[in-house]
Parts: structure tokens; C-alpha cells; sequence
């Protein structure tokens, strides 16, 4: 695991980048663009700060940092709710492609996206959910339909995609099937992308239909790569609630200090303070649990380490929405007015807690 030193100093470059050049306004026309994201601030944050590459190996041109250094920047993204392909790519796709072993792929393809320059999309999900895989050695297998959303038939593919993550503006899409993981272009025939109407702004998913599109098997057991992206995944998003929520608590208390009401600043009032501390003693509970799952991604997989993720997953989606719920409720009117930034954070809170499907049966264990 990366010294916390670095991790703190990471942490405040991003956080400094993000303050200066990605303000609300600058979310606020990222959402209403083409591409869904501020196109600038990515190339900022790649070229100033080297987030694309942060998870990648030094031979395929990256920084070669553990994963909990790329997490880092998940946490700081998710205070602003700025959605660059930090996690779709330089996360999830970087650790689909690393977990076939296929060292050609990695060499052709991870250079391109450690410089930001290229995208990469992982297709993992049918319209009931996340493929089905082991997570852990407890007994319980990772919940999901029985089997994948797209076919494989030689060097074809056949189905259709759902739920993702930077599909509509990938340059490559990573496809988990049966047989394994698939490389094909974004802009091969037979690969039609359709952008889906979100309860969340901030983050566009996509689904990606194969109609006999020609791609090139990465191999990989099918079983294994779910695994890891389901943990990659629900770790990610632990620590991009985490940013949000301390966020909220923030701006909560940064408004109970201005907003007067009969004569008196509102955070001088007993009940909203008790309030206000029980939302940071969330925000803190739910980073210990996140911080956690995070230790253990470079560790054996082991019924510990399964529950401190399905811990981390579950706790800090309620954190997060209990959390921006108080936000709205104490910033009265103006939340839920579309100039505020509450709703944004209500609805992102929302969405996570869809994202990447939850425990099926959370934390239970057989006998």
C-alpha cells in the first residue's frame, strides 16, 4: 500500500486542480456537453497530475502505483461530482485488461491510456444487472444474473451491453463474456452505442449492441475478471461516496454558519448541531469502512477481506444518502431548486447506490 504521505499529498494536487478549473460552472456546462464531462479538466488532470496512469505498470507506461493511489482521485472527484473516464478507464478498464495477463494487449493498448489519449470502456452488465463471478472464498458467490450479456462465437459478438461506464465516448471496449474478455474498436461494424437517460446528470451510462462485430479475444477466466472488477468497483465508488458525503457535511455546516434565522445563525441551534454530528460521524465511519476495503484489494481474497467490501459497499451508500439527505433537509428551498448543487449530490447518492448491483444477501454468511 502507497505511503499516506503521498496519498495526502496526491490528494491535495488533485483537490487544488479541481478548485481552480472545476468549479460548479464548469460542471454545470460539462453536463450539457457532447461528451458528458469537462474534456479540459481531464487533460489537466492527465497531464498535470498523471491520474490515467497512476494504476497502470511502469512497462506499459504508467506510474506503477498500487490501486489505492488511483482511489485517491476517485475520492476527490466524487466532492466536485466532476465524471472524467477516471473510473470507467483508468480503473476499471486498466484492471480488466491487466487481469487477462495478455502482456501484447497491455503493451498495445494501456501506453495510450496512461497519457489520457485513449479511452477504454469495460462491458460487463446485462438489463438485470453486473455479470455473475466468485467474489470470495466465503461460500458466498458475487450476486448477479447466471451468465453474460454478450456471446462470444469465435471472433464475433453477439448481444447487448448495458449500464456502461463511458461507452458512448470509449475508443476501445473491453467485453467480458463466457470465453473471456473481448478488445474490439468502438467504431467497428456491428457496434451500435445508444446513450440512456440517468436519474443522474453527473454520469452518463450507455448500452452497446453487438451485432457479429468482429473483436479480438484477450482471453482471461471469465469468472476471475468479474470478481475483480466487482471488487474494484464497489471499492471505487466506496471512496467516491465518501468525497461526496464530507463534501455535503461541508457545505451543511459552511451554510449553518450564514443562513440567520430569528436573529440567530441556524448552526447555533442545538438540534441542527446534533445533526451536523451525526452526519460526520457517518462521513468518518464510512471512510474507515472504505479505507478498508481498500487496504485489502492487494490482498488475498479470504472471507475478511469479502466482508470488509460488502461492508464498505453497503455502509457508505447509506452514509452517502442519509448524509445528503440532511444537506437538503437543512438547506431548506434553495435544495431542491436546479441552481443549487444539493440535488446533483442527491441524485449522484442515488445512483451509486445502483451502480454495479449490491450484496445479495448483505453480509449473511452460511453456517
Amino acid at each position: 500500500m502507497t505511503d499516506t504521505a503521498e496519498l495526502q499529498e496526491l490528494a491535495a494536487t488533485v483537490r487544488a486542480v479541481l478548485t481552480r478549473h472545476g468549479d460548479r460552472a464548469a460542471l454545470r456546462q460539462a453536463i450539457d456537453s457532447e461528451l458528458g464531462y469537462d474534456e479540459r479538466l481531464w487533460h489537466l488532470l492527465c497531464e498535470q497530475v498523471g491520474v490515467a496512469a497512476l494504476a497502470i505498470p511502469e512497462e506499459y507506461g504508467g506510474v506503477g502505483a498500487d490501486i489505492d493511489t488511483a482511489l485517491v482521485v476517485i475520492e476527490e472527484l466524487g466532492r466536485t461530482l466532476h465524471n472524467p473516464p477516471m473510473l470507467g478507464s483508468a480503473v476499471l478498464g486498466v484492471q480488466a485488461l491487466l487481469a487477462t495477463d495478455d502482456a501484447d494487449a497491455a503493451q498495445r493498448l494501456l501506453p495510450d491510456v496512461a497519457e489520457g489519449t485513449r479511452t477504454l470502456a469495460v462491458c460487463w452488465a446485462d438489463e438485470k444487472g453486473w455479470a455473475a463471478g466468485t467474489i470470495g472464498s466465503s461460500g458466498a458467490a458475487a450476486r448477479g444474473p447466471a451468465g453474460y450479456a454478450v456471446r462470444a462465437d469465435g471472433d464475433t459478438l453477439t448481444g447487448t451491453a448495458h449500464y456502461v461506464l463511458d461507452g458512448a465516448n470509449a475508443d476501445t471496449l473491453l467485453v467480458v463474456t463466457a470465453d473471456g474478455l473481448y478488445e474490439i474498436d468502438a467504431t467497428a461494424a456491428g457496434v451500435t452505442r445508444t446513450v440512456v437517460r440517468t436519474m443522474d446528470p453527473t454520469r452518463r451510462l450507455s448500452t452497446i449492441a453487438f451485432d457479429g462485430a468482429a473483436a479480438t479475444r484477450l482471453g482471461g477466466d471469465a469468472d476471475a475478471i468479474t470478481a475483480r472488477l466487482r471488487a474494484v468497483a464497489w471499492t471505487a465508488l466506496a471512496a467516491e461516496q465518501v468525497g461526496a458525503a464530507d463534501q455535503c457535511l461541508d457545505t451543511t455546516v459552511e451554510y449553518s454558519k450564514s443562513r440567520v434565522q430569528f436573529g440567530r445563525a441556524i448552526g447555533s441551534f442545538q438540534a441542527l448541531k446534533h445533526r451536523m454530528a451525526d452526519m460526520y460521524v457517518l462521513v468518518e465511519s464510512a471512510r474507515s469502512a472504505a479505507y478498508a476495503a481498500i487496504a485489502d484489494l492487494d490482498r488475498p481474497v479470504s472471507a475478511e477481506t469479502t466482508l470488509d467490501l460488502e461492508s464498505a459497499r453497503i455502509h457508505c451508500s447509506h452514509a452517502f444518502r442519509s448524509v445528503v439527505s440532511e444537506t437538503v433537509q437543512m438547506h431548506g428551498g434553495i435544495a431542491i431548486t436546479w441552481e443549487h448543487d444539493a440535488h446533483l449530490f442527491f441524485k449522484r447518492a442515488h445512483g451509486d447506490a445502483e451502480l454495479f448491483g449490491m450484496p445479495g444477501r448483505p453480509l449473511a454468511r452460511p453456517a
